[in-house]
């Protein structure tokens, strides 16, 4: 097992002088850190096992495979899984995404040992039981029957069907109902064998236990596992960028309200034009009342429930979104006024102030989104997951405010083009 040297410090940023990282021999990469000012520890992690693998006549198994790990392991039942869950005040839970498998729990420290040994033989020994199998698939069509319904789902289904095409970000991680309903009980078995196993594994643990104990921990339930036959990923196809603006609606009738989404692609969360792409859109979409957009769009016209932009980054190719929630009536006039805000800002970017603001508060709200356990787990993970550096949190502020307006328009420019625009309706009528 391999590790790194770690001193104690007392800050409330993840640093390398804090978080020990330590490599299994079977390829589990455990990153720890010890918080000792609550007696619970948090877990998070993640396998390279998502809808990547996934065939379109097979869409959504990842996400139906995910969903039955706790519903029977070779030693205990659904029941008896959440029995003892519940008996100690304990979570535990998995969801899938394109790319990973993501799992998650909460116990008090001297119940770790019931989360890893839960975890490990859901991942290891799930035996997919045929009745827990129809009792998710019903839940999932019933899900998929409401999603058809959801003029918001909709929008955003169609956006990302329109602006990635036939690339695997183009399609739902859910599937469709003649997709959920093709899986059989040999699908998912095949999918586990092949798709899951340690290599590529990531565990974080922080909590009232010395890293060191935690890494120890980790391995005892999970340093066996082997899958010698584990497949890697496929990887990403390229994208082609829209040449013009596409614009499509998804009709459902019977509905008060149309939901819109508007975008382009953007950068990936690894990019150097991250940072000032997402103080960019702060601007537009976000700060205060939901920033430019919301102020155009909702609180001057009044044309809209909702309206904000949002910027979607991951490992592959991300997307810049401006969603909102109309009068059908409105829909046009909506549209027309977010044309104009995105002009606007590709023409004159951002004020010294509204940065300044806008860099104020992603310096502010920091300290925040890490006071907790389960806060600090979701840091330690995104530095790994993007490989930001373990000193990342330290460079942070610094990386903030070194974003200049010059930045920021540049930015804006390079990724949102107003006559190449991804325009997505969903709602009753023709749109």
């Amino acid at each position: 097992m391999a590790a790194s040297k770690m001193k104690h410090v007392n800050s409330s940023m993840p640093s390398p002088e804090d978080v020990y990282q330590a490599s299994l021999s079977n390829g589990i990469t455990v990153l720890a850190r010890s918080n000792f000012n609550s007696p619970s520890v948090n877990m998070g992690g993640y396998l390279p096992a998502g809808a990547l693998f996934e065939s379109d006549e097979k869409l959504g198994l990842a996400d139906f495979a995910s969903s039955m790990f706790m519903r029977g392991t070779q030693k205990r039942s659904f029941d008896s899984i959440y029995n003892e869950l519940e008996t100690t005040g304990a979570s535990l839970g998995f969801d899938s995404g394109v790319h990973n498998t993501n799992f998650g729990g909460r116990a008090l420290v001297e119940d770790l040992p019931l989360l890893l040994k839960l975890l490990a033989e859901s991942l290891i020994t799930p035996t997919f039981p045929a009745d827990e199998m129809e009792r998710l698939r019903a839940q999932m069509l019933t899900g998929l029957a409401l999603r058809a319904q959801d003029t918001s789902d909709m929008a955003d289904l169609l956006f990302e069907q329109m602006l990635y095409g036939d690339h695997p970000y183009g399609r739902p991680t859910d599937g469709y109902v003649e997709t959920i309903r093709s899986i059989t009980r040999n699908d998912l078995e095949t999918f586990h064998r092949l798709h899951y196993g340690p290599r590529g594994m990531v565990v974080v643990i922080v909590g009232a236990i010395q890293p060191k104990k935690a890494v120890e921990a980790v391995e005892k339930f999970l340093g066996g596992w082997q899958v010698p036959g584990q497949l890697e990923a496929p990887p990403l196809p390229t994208l082609k960028p829209v040449r013009k603006t596409l614009k499509r609606h998804h009709a459902i009738a019977g509905k008060s309200q149309s939901d819109l989404v508007v975008g382009m692609l953007g950068p990936n969360r690894k990019n150097s034009d991250y940072m000032a792409a997402s103080l960019g859109n702060s601007v537009l979409g976000q700060f205060g009342m939901m920033g430019r957009i919301g102020d155009s769009v909702r609180e001057k016209s009044g044309l809209a429930y909702y309206a904000y932009s949002s910027l979607h980054a991951g490992i592959g190719p991300g997307s810049w979104e401006v969603i909102a929630g109309v009068n059908p009536s409105n829909v046009r006039k909506a549209l027309g006024l977010i044309e104009k805000e995105l002009r606007r800002f590709v023409k004159n970017g951002v004020t010294k102030e509204e940065l300044a603001d806008s860099q104020a508060n992603f310096v502010g709200r920091l300290p925040l989104s890490l006071e907790s356990n389960g806060g600090m787990v979701s840091a330690i993970l995104n530095i790994h997951r993007y490989n930001l550096g373990m000193d990342y949190y330290q460079r942070y502020e610094s990386t903030v405010r070194s974003v200049k307006r010059e930045h920021v328009v540049e930015v804006a420019r390079k990724y949102i083009d107003p006559e190449k625009l991804v325009i997505a309706t969903a709602g009753p009528g023709k749109g």
